[in-house]
């Protein structure tokens, strides 16, 4: 039995539909009943647990042949870093008392860093806290979700203009769907024991994209020009906390100064990589429908 905590997420449906379609039982542990629906649909039992509650999740993962983690940034939080610990601290908690044969825990890209580098930080901190149970352990590494440039896409498609914070905006990057990582950690949960007591992974799309090829999709996916700008780093600060708190905003701006850079927020040297199969346009194009809906 698979228990997959942060089931109604998108990564985390993902797997819990691939793991059902292979006709494998799925326990899907979310906070939120309301969000149970289409889980229920695909043939889910649903267990209700607060990732920062370890006494309950170590009973909704209780039995569980293997499990699968994810650490939400939060976006609202007062103190991210200090609410990501507890989570980190709470899901080791729960892992310990619960003892499954394998946990797949989702990571990010830069895990590896040692330097201080904003939210790939938190996810080395998060790495280094689960590296100390006892058990088989899989770091299923994601690099930037396709689906994180929804919040740009209204403004892209109202003004022309896709404001970005990959300087320049023709640098390629590691991106991926988020259904994708969901399906690489169903086909690992599935797959037999490596044999380690760490494996790491590395998931990323077909191919590498930039800034400018995000615009040139949407002015593709819309028929008119749409053009990649770098915002300006004076601006970041204003920018990001209309839409997260202070202490969220800074993660990102050190995790942006990072992919800036080049080369830090990549794969770790020798690492392993999985290619998903979702281009741009097709992660894209949903997200243009939804907001040409809107209006």
């Amino acid at each position: 039995m698979f228990a997959i905590v942060g089931a109604a997420g998108k990564v985390g449906y993902s797997t819990s539909l691939a793991l059902r379609k292979a006709g494998m039982p799925v326990r899907a542990i979310l906070r939120d009943e309301a969000k149970a629906g289409r889980l229920r649909e695909i043939g889910c039992d649903i267990a209700l647990a607060d990732l920062q509650d370890p006494t309950a999740l170590g009973w909704a993962i209780a039995n569980a042949d293997a499990v699968q983690v994810i650490l939400p940034p939060p976006t609202q939080a007062e103190d991210a870093p200090g609410d990501m610990r507890r989570s980190i601290e709470s899901m080791a908690m729960a892992l310990e008392r619960a003892r499954p044969k394998r946990v797949l825990a989702i990571s990010d890209y830069g895990a590896h860093i040692g330097d201080d580098i904003g939210m790939p930080t938190l996810f080395r901190i998060f790495e280094e806290r689960f590296r100390r149970l006892d058990m088989p352990k899989v770091f299923l590494r994601s690099a930037e979700h396709m689906e994180g440039w929804g919040a740009f896409v209204p403004m892209a498609i109202t003004t022309g203009i896709l404001p970005s914070l990959h300087h320049p905006v023709e640098m390629d990057f590691p991106t991926v769907s988020a259904a994708d990582v969901g399906l690489m950690a169903a086909d690992l949960l599935l797959g037999p024991n490596v044999g380690t007591d760490v494996q790491i992974v590395h998931a990323e799309g077909p191919r590498r994209y930039s800034a400018a090829d995000v615009a040139a999709v949407l002015s593709q996916l819309r028929g008119r020009t749409i053009t990649a700008q770098a915002l300006p780093r004076a601006q970041w600060l204003e920018s990001l906390k209309r839409v997260v708190s202070a202490s969220t905003t800074k993660l990102l701006i050190d995790l942006y100064d990072a992919h800036n850079k080049g080369g830090l927020i990549d794969v770790e040297p020798d690492g392993e990589v999985r290619y998903g199969a979702t281009t741009l346009i097709d992660a894209l194009r949903p997200l243009v429908t939804a907001t040409v809906d809107l209006d």
